[in-house]
């Protein structure tokens, strides 16, 4: 029998004798509210979504132009990015239907990646899967640059190896420490740690110095196997703005299904009785009640709602208020040519505000920008910013001691440094207006942002709740739960989403079809070593490339005393 049959017997069944889940409130749209939302209302659960903003998808959304020289155009909080280990995210959209389609259908494969400097001369990574050794070769070549000293290839090589073979506690143990700690950054050449160690910055808003070397070493493995992993895309992006490609569609979809979608619609407050949750307080005054009720606000709003009964009562809803958030927002800059660059991302090498980038026009191949704009914008350029502290080369002063137009220029200036390098890519008088992420807001003292990302410090895991709390009635889908994917993304939100609707599922006995979740991919030649590392973990024993680095490391220091 079809599950899904199943799992409507039980639910009808329920009803009946009075048991069984019949409504659910979720509180937050973003990715893993309307995850979550999916799930449920798939499975005949009556669903509400409260949304405070005005349109749904949380930090994906695109925020269309009103007014002004780009009205009709949209703005976005940053470029979407889809690597290949975004399994949750992307089987997700491709239940999504979209036309005589799914949403599935309007990612796009990336062909390259432009690496620019100032310094040196521009490289173009492939993402294309390799085929002969010389094009493995070139796959690594944007972590095992050409210039870096060999001694540190060799290092970093063994490091990768060292995740590689780990057991799931041994790279647990790895969140007590940082990413610069155990790449040994400090005793590596300039060369390794700017082009490796504060990469990342880049990728997850953090520094290497604070950041859990299990997260970012997990990540940089996954990056790395889906360059060569010749049955997926290494890396994907949507063919239109987000909102007109994938989350417009999605709503559609979900209100087809019979969910309620109540958008600029705040939740201030979860009312508990000392057991289990009894409704959401709405800013109105009004209480929304349900049999179940699932979180899935932001880490920076998520204790707001928590009364400190509540938080005492479930200290893993306590502990998210440890938990750390850094600036990574986006600025989209609209110009009358569209720029001759590789099909894919662009990264600034040596840019300090830590800029990577995507031009729009060139894969927009399921959106008509002459038909939603004014006619003299015909390239779009769309930049994420990960370095707020670090002071730029214009203005002399970090991004958030700026005010929004200084941004602007001081984002456009390192761009257009970087970009015509090696001849003119951009000018001046190709751009017409720009559209900065409204989170950013001026005050008095510089800038604050209302939308901050999540960050993975040293240490963080023990903080991160689980999607099922001891809360009978209440689970969170948000990219702080801890998932497989861990780091704060769009993937880490599904994931959680479909956790909390699975716990929904469990508690009430109608989880015959439970929502999917995958652990990270690995290639299987690793398991013999993971599993003899697993026994040497439990013995208290330390990983074998421990001891060859302890030992490297004792030698050199006997010889520079000697």
């Amino acid at each position: 029998i079809d599950p899904k049959v199943l799992d409507r017997l039980a639910l009808e069944i329920g009803q009946l004798v009075g048991i069984g889940v019949q409504v659910g409130i979720v509180v937050g749209g973003g990715v893993g509210g309307l995850t979550a939302a999916q799930e449920l209302v798939e499975r005949d659960v009556d669903v509400t979504v409260f949304e405070a903003n005005e349109r749904p998808g949380g930090k994906a959304r695109s925020m269309p132009i009103a007014e002004g020289p780009l009205a009709g155009l949209h703005g976005e909080h940053g470029f979407r990015f889809f690597p290949a280990y975004y399994s949750h995210v992307i089987e997700t959209m491709e239940r999504i239907p979209d036309g005589e389609g799914t949403v599935a259908d309007n990612l796009v494969t990336t062909d390259a990646t432009l690496i620019a400097s100032i310094e040196e001369a521009d490289r173009i990574a492939t993402t294309d899967q390799p085929e002969t050794p010389r094009e493995w070769i070139q796959t690594l070549q944007p972590a095992f640059a050409e210039d870096l000293p060999r001694r540190d290839v060799r290092f970093l090589l063994e490091r990768l190896l060292y995740l590689a073979t780990a057991c799931e506690a041994r790279r647990e143990d790895l969140d007590e420490i940082s990413w610069w700690e155990f790449i040994d950054a400090d005793n590596r050449s300039q060369e390794f740690r700017d082009r490796l160690a504060y990469a990342v910055q880049s990728l997850v808003a953090l520094r290497p110095q604070q950041g859990s070397a299990r997260t970012i070493g997990t990540i940089y493995l996954q990056l790395l196997l889906g360059q060569i992993d010749p049955t997926q895309p290494a890396e994907q992006v949507l063919n239109a703005p987000t909102s007109e490609a994938w989350i417009d569609p999605w709503v559609r979809y979900l209100r087809e299904q019979g969910c309620r979608i109540k958008t600029a619609t705040a939740v201030e407050e979860l009312a508990f009785d000392g057991t289990r949750i009894t409704g959401v307080r709405l800013s109105d005054g009004s209480l929304a009640t349900a049999d179940e009720y699932v979180l899935a606000v932001p880490v920076e709003v998520a204790p707001q709602l928590l009364s400190a009964e509540l938080r005492e009562h479930a200290p893993a809803l306590g502990a998210i208020s440890r938990l750390d958030t850094a600036w990574m927002n986006g600025i989209q800059f609209y110009l009358t040519a569209d720029p001759d660059l590789p099909p894919g991302h662009q990264v600034y090498a040596d840019a300090p505000w830590a800029l990577t980038s995507v031009s729009q026009r060139q894969i927009w191949d399921g959106f008509d920008l002459d038909a939603h704009g004014p006619t003299e914008v015909k390239g779009v350029l769309s930049v994420i910013a990960s370095d707020w502290d670090t002071p730029g080369v214009h203005h002399e002063k970090p991004a958030r001691a700026c005010t929004r137009e200084e941004v602007a220029e001081e984002i456009w200036i390192q761009v257009t440094r970087h970009l015509n390098s090696e001849g003119t890519r951009l000018t001046d008088d190709m751009l017409v207006d720009w559209f900065l992420d409204p989170a950013l807001v001026e005050t008095d003292n510089g800038l604050t942002n209302r939308s901050p990302l999540l960050i993975n410090t040293v240490g963080a895991l023990k903080h991160r709740p689980p999607a099922d709390v001891a809360v009978p009635n209440l689970t969170l889908a948000s990219d702080y739960v801890r998932t497989n994917s861990d780091l704060a993304s769009m993937e880490s939100a599904n994931e959680a989403g479909r956790r909390a609707a699975n716990a929904i599922l469990d508690r009430h006995g109608i989880g015959a079809s439970r929502a999917t979740i995958w652990e990270l991919s690995e290639p299987s030649l690793f398991e013999p070593f993971k599993r003899q590392d697993r026994i040497r973990h439990r013995l208290g024993l330390p990983h074998p490339a421990a001891v060859t680095q302890s030992l490297r490391s004792v030698a050199g220091r006997l010889r520079g005393s000697a």
